[in-house]
């Protein structure tokens, strides 16, 4: 009897050619599971910040119209600048801008985890820090608690800066996402987000603060305000640019909604952070949300595939 033999033929699954849209550096910068443990930490952060709220609400609210009495100047909002003859400031409103700033932190951040559990897609990391610079409004209550215990100056000097440095780090999150879009080749997306702690922490260092004057958002008065805004409309023509620079390089039409939706978020964050009249909370948080649901959506879309 013939021996039977047969060739061994190896078995090859096909896969999909990468897109040439997408840098490869990118796709293996960070593993799907070390992005979701980052996204896992950032909920419990938000979160933490959420009960700290709601532990100091009952103590703080009552020191609002004090406060707001006491309040050097109205904040450079942009409802403030187009209604400032016509709205009186309400001493609830910043209280209420920043409990909804720390809630609306948590709730997108779980929502974006559910949303890009599965999913790769490089820049939403950056999204996600940019989202979590909210839960830090939260350092606002220190403004009304100072009327109701004695606090030392040194712990309204930290809350002050933890406040403006969750800003700085808000705002350059956005901007290392929009970059991250554009092509910027990084071994690691750690290593990006660690410059972008070290830059906001070195320029919130930098920066003096006045702890015994606020504006009508319960923010303290720190110096460079007309460059700080400079910076801020910087980085916002800066991000959207390098969203349509992403656009045209890569082929990819959705990179200019996401744009749009950047424009979108850093307007209703102008918004919804100067806010001290009911006019403002609502629609800060709307524009926000249109701008973040733009970018989730059509960032998902991008990287569906993978």
């Amino acid at each position: 009897m013939g021996a039977w033999t047969c060739s061994r033929i190896p078995l090859v699954l096909e896969q999909p050619p990468l897109r040439k849209n997408i840098p490869e550096i990118m796709l293996l910068s960070m593993t799907l599971y070390d992005r979701n443990v980052f996204f896992r930490v950032e909920i419990g952060i938000a979160g933490g910040f959420l009960i700290l709220a709601g532990i100091l609400a009952l103590q703080a609210l009552p020191a609002c119209p004090e406060a707001m009495a006491e309040a050097v100047k109205r904040s450079p909002g942009i409802i403030q600048s187009l209604a400032r003859e016509f709205l009186a400031p309400n001493p609830f409103v910043p209280f209420a801008s920043l409990a909804a700033s720390a809630l609306f932190s948590l709730a997108v951040l779980i929502l974006i985890y559910f949303f890009f559990e599965k999913t790769q897609a490089p820049e939403i990391l950056f999204i996600t820090l940019f989202v979590l610079s909210f839960s830090f409004e939260v350092m606002r209550l220190m403004t009304l608690l100072q009327k109701v215990w004695v606090i030392p100056s040194i712990y309204l000097l930290l809350a002050s800066r933890a406040l403006l440095f969750g800003r700085l780090f808000g705002i350059f999150s956005l901007f290392a996402a929009g970059v991250c879009a554009a092509g910027l080749e990084v071994e690691k997306q750690l290593n990006v987000i660690l410059i972008t702690v070290f830059v906001s922490l070195v320029v919130t260092l930098g920066i003096p603060i006045d702890i015994l004057t606020w504006d009508s958002s319960f923010s303290m008065i720190n110096g460079y305000l007309s460059l700080f805004r400079m910076v801020e409309t910087v980085v916002l023509l800066v991000t959207m640019a390098s969203f349509f620079i992403s656009a045209w390089s890569r082929g990819t039409r959705e990179y200019a909604a996401i744009s749009l939706g950047s424009f979108f978020a850093f307007a209703g964050r102008n918004i919804l952070l100067s806010a001290d009249t009911w006019l403002s909370p609502l629609p800060g948080l709307l524009f926000l949300a249109a701008g973040l649901w733009l970018i989730c959506t059509k960032l998902h879309k991008v990287y569906l595939w993978l």
